[in-house]
């Protein structure tokens, strides 16, 4: 580690570390209502994302992202890269939907719903059925290497292992078909790609949720660096009310205390806060919510629970520690609706109306039109010239159509080589499309001409397509 001197006495060097040397956090087991609240969020979220690639929505899974043929199907939805502003636009919603969350109770996403929160308290609850409880744990890794040590650490890494392989496992799921996703595992033939992004997952989840743990919220995540900037005076934090808990110490209430001035000794009550210190053993970054609001926190509530426990068996009030606004504290007026409030969820509103309107208005089949580039036009003699153009369709709904496809803007073609097509449900389909004129029924070389295509599927839908029909001009004159 980098070293530099500070101060020199003697001859003799004193020096500084740059970089701190990371404390493991042992995380204290407790109970109360908002690790209730976090077990009730976390279960729904974990099952979820476990058990939907198993769901299948007619002849495939309800949710499958296929990449090799660009169709993303969500249920009875699917969509296609031409969709790509649909998923821009979910992006922009979420963002927005967090930055409203934040303005009225700070980091509770993080504390409740992050998966990198909820991954890490079920690997912390492995880790706790293979080790112990803390002191257990603190003990265990004190100790030098023995069987019974070995045979425990041994253990957590088998159930983070395990833990790591059953994500790796759903999330590739919902690109490649799950149940022949297995089947591939089970027969050892699973492809490069599959390969890859099982172990890349499994390592991620491994080293993120059993390693790495509060690195990644206080260092990695760029949400703990800028969500100080959404928070006002009327955003509820955890918070450490200190007008009731100092000066903080143990034993009777009144006592002998220093002034941190004068070094004079003085008797006067003590707070609330008895020091015991659970509130730092509980919080899964290891900071001291009495210091203040710090970004490390990640506002799940651990150090409140913890705090009421004390305070019930000390017969005191809660709420020592608890979800509060800086104006609350100061005892100043509690406003709900501030201007960063109303202007989030309008804009969230906005966004939300806006894609809901664009799913209701999203065409069902996508036509393109497209001239062979490789000649303006074919001169079939007597007068008769031939244009090529390339028609491509996408049925983007859940059932068979047929479309018709027919032109207008010109007139007495003939040989149009394609009159119907017909598309499964999520199919895409090329033809060719001939279409030969004489000279005498055209009245320029450049003549507008439109394809109509027509389908009584979705409810007599038709799309058209403008193009050219592209004549020799000595021809005409």
């Amino acid at each position: 580690m980098k070293q530099i001197p500070i101060k020199q006495v003697d001859s003799d060097k004193q020096y500084v570390n740059l970089y701190a040397k990371r404390e493991h956090i042992q995380v204290r087991a407790y109970k109360g209502f908002y690790r209730s609240l976090r077990v009730l969020a976390a279960w729904p979220l974990l099952l979820a994302y476990f058990l939907t690639p198993f769901i299948t929505w007619g002849d495939r899974q309800a949710i499958w992202f296929d990449l090799p043929q660009r169709q993303f199907h969500i249920f009875g939805l699917t969509f296609w890269p031409q969709d790509f502003a649909l998923l821009s636009g979910v992006l922009i919603l979420a963002a927005f939907l967090l930055f409203f969350i934040t303005v009225f109770a700070g980091r509770v996403w993080c504390g409740y719903s992050c998966p990198q929160t909820v991954f890490t308290y079920v690997f912390m609850r492995a880790e706790r059925f293979a080790e112990g409880n803390r002191n257990a744990r603190i003990k265990l890794d004190a100790q030098p290497m023995s069987f019974t040590k070995l045979r425990k650490k041994a253990l957590k890494h088998v159930l983070w292992l395990a833990i790591s392989a059953a994500t790796a496992l759903a999330f590739v799921g919902y690109f490649t078909p799950i149940r022949e996703l297995v089947s591939l595992i089970v027969s050892f033939d699973l492809g490069m790609w599959e390969t890859w992004w099982l172990g890349f997952f499994l390592i991620a989840t491994y080293v993120n949720a059993g390693w790495m743990r509060e690195q990644v919220c206080i260092y990695m995540c760029p949400y703990a660096r800028f969500q100080g900037v959404m928070f006002d005076s009327n955003t509820l934090i955890v918070t450490y009310d200190q007008a009731r808990g100092e000066p903080r110490g143990k034993g009777a209430r009144n006592t002998e205390v220093t002034a941190p001035t004068t070094d004079e000794k003085t008797t006067e009550p003590l707070g609330d806060c008895v020091d015991c210190g659970v509130c730092v053993t509980v919080c899964p970054v290891g900071i001291d919510i009495r210091d203040g609001l710090q970004y490390e926190c990640i506002s799940c509530a651990a150090c409140v629970d913890a705090c009421n426990d004390v305070m019930r068996r000390l017969n005191k009030p809660k709420g020592l520690i608890r979800y509060a606004t800086e104006n609350v504290i100061d005892g100043a007026t509690h406003r709900l609706v501030s201007s960063r409030f109303i202007g989030y969820a309008v804009a969230v509103m906005l966004i939300a109306g806006l894609l809901v309107f664009q799913l209701v208005n999203r065409e069902p089949l996508e036509v393109s039109l497209t001239r062979d580039r490789q000649a303006l036009y074919n001169d079939m003699g007597g007068g008769v010239i031939e244009n090529t153009y390339y028609l491509k369709i996408s049925n983007k709904g859940q059932e068979q159509v047929a479309a018709r496809i027919s032109i207008s803007g010109v007139r007495n073609y003939s040989y149009l080589s394609l009159h119907k097509m017909s598309l499964a449900a999520n199919e895409t389909n090329e033809a060719v499309v001939r279409i030969q004129m004489h000279v005498d029924n055209l009245d320029t070389p450049n003549t507008a001409i439109t394809f109509s295509v027509k389908s009584s599927a979705y409810g007599d839908f038709e799309m058209t397509q403008e193009s050219r029909f592209i004549a020799p001009a000595d021809q005409l004159f």
